[in-house]
């Protein structure tokens, strides 16, 4: 890390002198590596104008979101649940940003009972006892906001109502456990322990991930971890927290014919809930959820 002159305009683009933003900030960081902590690149660093951008496409994402679950229902296609999605983003002034993202044919990601992330929407009907996670990032001003939620369809099983209230134990656990200079490793501390205690198992091939200028950023967010290990949590980190929890065994596999729908390798029931969440000077906030 370089220490700039007072004088320079600081690294992060805010357009103030050095002396007056991030100096010491970074003079923190300096001593946090000495003692041995892995200390994120700016890059992973939002400014205040980014961060602001990025808490209002959280907030357009969340009320896409509320939308859906005011008419989520039996009987409803999940291309149905699409087309709301398009169209409330727009309404809102929104683009949503899974629609032609790398190939991708639809504008949300609508994951059915074994479809662990990444199904794509189309004429299947809900029926009761169907569990579904609905996966949608927004784009407002150029900036993004990235959320997740489960619902439960009708008359769902005790042990299907159970993954699914688990999985949001999990985030939430996780959550409520970052704060400035903690670890990335501790999410996936809290996430897998807190899983495994409930004898569930956890999706590692993916994990959370930063976001806010692009859908994708660094850091990956494992959902497994140590506690003390990997990279410091510091404030402006903007990043996901969206564990993939299997009713059966965590292995998974990816649908040859769309290239996209990742199931569980046993068939058994996957839940997943995520935020996108701000590191603070005092703890974590939740941009999108």
């Amino acid at each position: 890390m370089k220490i700039l002159k007072d004088k320079q305009k600081c690294w992060c683009k805010s357009g103030k002198l050095y002396a007056d933003c991030h100096k010491n900030f970074d003079l923190h960081l300096l001593e946090l590596a000495k003692q041995g902590n892995i200390i994120p690149p700016h890059s992973l660093i939002k400014n205040s104008t980014q961060i602001e951008g990025i808490r209002e496409a959280g907030r357009i994402n969340t009320l896409v979101l509320d939308k859906v679950a005011s008419v989520i229902h039996e009987g409803m296609t999940t291309d149905e649940i699409d087309k709301v999605v398009y169209d409330e983003t727009l309404r809102l002034g929104g683009i949503p940003a899974c629609l032609g993202f790398e190939g991708f044919p639809k504008s949300v990601c609508t994951s059915v009972n074994g479809v662990v992330c990444h199904g794509i929407p189309s004429d299947y009907k809900l029926k009761s006892g169907d569990i579904v996670n609905v996966d949608c990032t927004t784009i407002v001003g150029g900036y993004f906001g990235d959320s997740s939620r489960m619902f439960e369809i009708g008359h769902v099983s005790s042990e299907a109502h159970r993954l699914v209230t688990v999985t949001k134990e999990c985030l939430d656990i996780a959550t409520k456990n970052i704060k400035p200079y903690s670890h990335l490793g501790d999410i996936g501390y809290y996430v897998s322990n807190h899983a495994r205690e409930n004898g569930y198992s956890v999706v590692r091939e993916l994990g959370g991930h930063g976001v806010g200028l692009k859908m994708h950023e660094d850091p990956f967010v494992s959902h497994i971890g140590k506690k003390g290990e990997g990279m410091l949590l510091v404030p402006g980190m903007v990043f996901t927290i969206e564990p993939m929890i299997n009713q059966g065994r965590a292995g998974v596999y990816i649908d040859e014919d769309d290239g996209w729908t990742i199931f569980t390798a046993d068939g058994s029931l996957s839940a997943q809930w995520e935020y996108t969440l701000l590191v603070t000077e005092t703890g974590v906030e939740i941009l999108a959820k």
